[in-house]
């Protein structure tokens, strides 16, 4: 759990921390949407070596990136898994019983594996490289139009941010709370799933308490700041768009084109 990197804001001076937020919530939104569509290697390949320059500029450490990616490998492990002997095809390639392993199933499994991968690592550039102001700053600049019909734009932007900013908060909580368990004599490793799954209930319950403990602090702290929300609210620091972000909405088109164009290829 303290491998998370979603939510974790990296402090360096890069390219990409200087970026708009406005430009990396739909850098963010876009490179998901195109990843969602394709289903080629040449796409998944493009969309690699984009993010590959991504985290370069970044200058964030890859050990960030690789950390995170570790803390899904359960999910990615059973997605591939459920693709490989799931997925029909006609060219068999492994049989065993009522058990058989396509080529379809395979290539499914690869595709779904790196899909996985690149929305995760792509979604942790974006918040390693914005802070949390910026990210509520952001997002509630691009759902402004909504306050026409009624939409409490600010508040979902502020819910949306504390989630994010909280993730690493309860990991790492949860790592102190499984520790001292274990240093009570908790198995937290042997026995089949289904003791396992008993053995996590002493973690999630303390857990789910200090996470409404936190809940009702930050509400008592903002309340004290007198936080109202958006009334009378003004910003201290304006968004304006620069040459360097122009340029990024050019290269999200450009990347995100050539993906959807590597569909013509499969």
């Amino acid at each position: 759990m303290t491998r998370i990197t979603m939510g974790q804001y990296y402090p360096t001076n890069s390219v990409l921390h200087s970026i708009d937020p406005r430009v990396k919530w739909v850098g963010a939104i876009v490179h998901i949407t195109v990843l969602l569509m394709i289903n080629n290697f040449i796409g998944y390949g493009i969309a690699a070596l984009y993010v590959t320059g991504l985290i370069v500029l970044s200058k964030v450490p890859s050990r960030m990136f690789f950390r995170g990616l570790r803390s899904i490998m359960f999910m990615l492990a059973f997605a591939v898994i459920i693709n490989l002997f799931l997925a029909p095809g006609e060219n068999i390639l492994f049989r065993f019983g009522f058990i058989s392993i396509t080529l379809e199933g395979v290539l499914l499994a690869a595709q779904m594996g790196a899909r996985l991968m690149l929305i995760v690592t792509g979604t942790s550039i974006l918040t390693l490289t914005s802070s949390p102001i910026q990210l509520t700053d952001g997002i509630e600049s691009l759902l402004r139009p909504l306050k026409y019909i009624k939409v409490p734009v600010h508040d979902i932007a502020m819910m949306m941010t504390i989630t994010l900013r909280f993730i690493p908060t309860l990991a790492n909580e949860m790592d102190k709370i499984m520790k001292a368990q274990k240093a009570r004599g908790a198995d937290f490793e042997t026995g089949g799933p289904i003791k396992r799954a008993k053995s996590l209930i002493p973690i999630l319950v303390p857990l789910f308490v200090s996470a409404f403990k936190r809940a009702e602090e930050l509400a008592t702290a903002m309340e004290a700041r007198c936080y109202r929300g958006d009334m009378g609210c003004t910003k201290m620091k304006i968004m304006k768009m620069t040459p360097s972000d122009f340029i990024s909405v050019g290269v999200i088109i450009v990347v995100s084109a050539l993906i959807i164009l590597s569909q013509q290829f499969q």
